[in-house]
């Protein structure tokens, strides 16, 4: 792991991302003078860009590397990856013992890591326009600023408070749009829907103040990812004309990939369907890390421990490009477990990371529609999506409920492992669904693998091994035990909370 190198503000008041168990040389906090960092729109652009390389490439242990530790955290606590418990990583998510643990560190991480940001973002806004420079610089740093603020607060809604359609007046977390100092009085927490009324209006302005930029890489934020993050809000928010609208103007030019694409490891920021991405070169590769745990099927994965539940590829048509990406592992010590090879690192181990592709914009889009009651308009934009991955077009009943629900059972197969398990299960009130791989009569259901050697033989099939919270009681919609919990010391360190 090689050290980072960025120009970046500390969270004065508030928590640090210092641990004594560390596994990971965490990267060095440049403490330059304000003054200097301020002097014009191109200089505080690299305020933005060294806390989007923090944002991604940071991190306490090789579990918590960066924002991906927040997605790998999501699909953990769902319901179609069964985590390997005996490997490194995510195994007390899984078990959800951890998320709910104001003591543990990976929610310490992701809570310092979002407000960190928070303030990054802060005090660009606030100082941007009196640097100098043309008004266009301005405008596109300070676009970006808001676009990366309002998605912090969008992970601070998804994941610490229920449903915004369950109770929009909850309490979640602080808001803070200026500058933390060492005066600071930390706030009280905010209800949903002033939270949701800030990451609107920061969108909203980003999206005026970036129509003139066109970005060099898709790790830029652009109009694309502004209107793909509005059209995330709207669907959590049950604006659904909004959230078709956005989604529309998200994916313009960017073209649903080729079936056998598929199946080229989703590694690769180039990918024609992707929006929004960061990108992965060998000198800095922190990021990547991730796949060690995404990765079941390439030699060099040190894990491998995001296995599918048996019972989710039975979601998927036999001639579905995704389907043939399932196999039963034959290896030993993972005879029997099912491997699901989307994700693969490239030859020289590395991955690009994945944020945002013009496929869940169709699926966002589809459910909107639904829920708005234009349901042939939703199968349409359905089916242009399983049209793409050979997968068989959706023709059955034409009543709401059923086609919602044919939109979120294609959002688990098309999104699997981007993140969204556990954020669609809060979002819709839904419930985690894991049972045991068995048969009728409670045995073992028998699999046929190939081992190394070439020897075919048959054994058991292995899936869930979490089937219930850690109280034993069943999983159930609205459960605290999904939301990310905040840390204690945020409460020692803020008595408002």
């Amino acid at each position: 792991m090689k050290k980072l190198k960025y120009l970046s503000f500390a969270l004065i008041g508030f928590l640090s991302l210092t641990s004594c168990e560390s596994e990971l040389d965490t990267a060095p906090t440049d403490q330059a003078n304000s003054v200097e960092v301020f002097k014009t729109a191109e200089s505080a652009e690299t305020v933005v860009n060294g806390t989007w390389a923090k944002f991604n490439n940071d991190g306490t242990t090789y579990a918590n590397i960066g924002y991906s530790t927040v997605l790998r955290a999501s699909d953990a606590m769902g319901s179609d990856v069964a985590v390997l418990t005996n490997k490194y990583g995510f195994a007390s998510t899984y078990a959800f013992t951890e998320m709910v643990n104001s003591t543990a560190s990976r929610p310490l991480f992701i809570w310092t890591m979002l407000y960190s940001t928070i303030n990054n973002m802060n005090n660009v806004i606030t100082r941007i326009d009196g640097t100098e420079g043309s008004q266009e610089k301005r405008d596109q740093v300070k676009g970006q600023a808001k676009a990366l603020r309002a998605f912090c607060y969008l992970n601070l809604a998804s994941f610490y408070q229920f449903s915004y359609l369950k109770d929009k007046s909850a309490l979640t977390a602080p808001i803070y749009t200026e500058p933390s100092t060492t005066s600071t009085v930390g706030k009280k927490r905010a209800r949903l829907e002033e939270i949701y009324t800030l990451i609107k209006s920061d969108l909203t302005d980003a999206d005026n103040l970036l129509k003139n930029y066109t970005r060099n890489n898709k790790d830029k934020i652009n109009r694309s990812v502004v209107n793909g993050l509005l059209a995330r809000t709207y669907l959590n928010t049950g604006e659904w004309s909004k959230a078709s609208a956005s989604a529309k103007i998200a994916r313009e030019g960017f073209s649903l990939m080729a079936p056998e694409k598929y199946k080229d490891g989703f590694n690769d920021i180039n990918n024609a369907e992707w929006i929004w991405g960061h990108g992965q070169t060998q000198e800095q590769s922190d990021a990547s890390y991730a796949f060690h745990y995404l990765d079941v099927s390439s030699s060099g994965s040190y894990y491998y421990s995001f296995m599918a539940d048996p019972y989710f590829k039975d979601l998927f048509d036999t001639n579905d490009i995704r389907y043939q990406l399932f196999s039963w592992d034959g290896q030993k010590g993972r005879e029997g477990l099912l491997r699901y090879a989307k994700f693969k690192f490239k030859p020289t181990l590395i991955a690009d990371i994945v944020y945002m592709r013009a496929a869940e914009m169709y699926l966002i889009e589809a459910e909107a529609e639904a829920r708005n009651g234009n349901v042939s308009q939703a199968v349409t934009v359905l089916n242009q999506l399983k049209t793409a991955r050979n997968a068989n077009v959706y023709n059955g009943s034409l009543s709401q409920n059923d086609v919602v629900a044919a939109v979120l059972i294609e959002r688990r197969k098309e999104l699997f492992g981007e993140g969204f398990s556990l954020s669609d299960i809060i979002r819709t009130q839904g419930t985690v669904v894991r049972k045991p791989f068995v048969d009728a009569d409670g045995k073992p259901i028998k699999v046929q693998i190939t081992t190394p050697d070439g020897t075919v033989k048959t054994v058991d099939g292995k899936g869930h091994s979490v089937l219930d919270f850690p109280d034993k009681s069943a999983f159930t919609p609205n459960s605290t035990y999904y939301l990310f919990s905040i840390p204690q010391r945020e409460f020692e360190n803020n008595p408002n909370l």
